[in-house]
């Protein structure tokens, strides 16, 4: 006999299994969350989550996702048409969720884990970042930016989940953000004659839209415009000290 799931019979499965894995998770914390483990706890073989997740990964990816959902639902959305408020929204959303799921968010986060869920994450926050650049705020490259907020958040809850919760200062976040944020940002923004780094950065982000020009013209126009860029990051330590002295 062939083994057919129907639509609804795969759908249950694959809800038990990932319930199976998130009541491992709070009960017995990251450890005990090994494919046989959940297996056992959904009364089903271990191959069954292979057949519904393709590994392990993939059925961290799935709870990870089931669990935000969860999480987030109810809370309200983040503020529209300020981008850095947007931010700061999302900020105090992701060091909530951490604190609030300090097994998953650290099995997910493990270094040198290739996770979907954490892919996501990223594409938002680029997304995020693209509106602070569109808005001219921004004084880094988009990448870097998305860079040093990451760093700065994931290190911000690591740390907060290395004390215990009597000992942790979760004013910790606050300032972190304040800091990366001051970083990378304007306070207001820029203009031609104010500063060509931040105008370079803000321009980038409508090259894209240029339809005069090819395919190939925008493309050779990102790649002059992404070295003037690095260069001028490369050099502006050494202006600013130049400034101050």
């Amino acid at each position: 006999m062939v083994d057919v799931e129907t639509g609804d019979e795969r759908g249950a499965i694959r809800a038990m299994l990932i319930e199976a894995a998130s009541r491992l998770l709070r009960d017995q914390g990251a450890k005990a969350v090994t494919t046989r483990a959940v297996a056992q706890a959904a009364g089903v073989q271990p191959p069954m989550i292979y057949r519904h997740f393709h590994d392990k990964d993939g059925l961290l990816d799935a709870l990870a996702e089931h669990v935000m959902v969860e999480y987030v639902h109810g809370k309200s959305g983040a503020p529209v048409g300020d981008p850095l408020a947007e931010l700061r929204d999302a900020w105090a959303s992701h060091v909530e969720f951490g604190l609030a799921n300090p097994d998953l968010y650290l099995l997910i986060n493990t270094p040198g884990r290739k996770s979907a869920a954490t892919d996501a994450g990223q594409e938002v926050l680029r997304r995020r970042v693209h509106r602070l650049a569109e808005a001219g705020l921004l004084r880094v490259d988009e990448s870097r930016a998305v860079d040093m907020i990451h760093a700065a958040g994931t290190g911000a809850i690591v740390a907060l989940l290395g004390k215990s919760a009597a000992e942790r200062d979760l004013s910790l976040a606050a300032v972190m953000f304040d800091a990366v944020t001051a970083a990378i940002l304007h306070e207001r923004p820029v203009t031609p004659a104010s500063d060509v780094l931040s105008l370079s950065v803000t321009f980038a982000t409508v090259i894209d839209k240029l339809g005069a020009l090819s395919g190939a013209e925008r493309a050779l126009m990102t790649e002059w415009l992404t070295r003037a860029i690095g260069e001028m990051q490369a050099s502006a330590p050494l202006r600013e000290r130049k400034e101050v002295e």
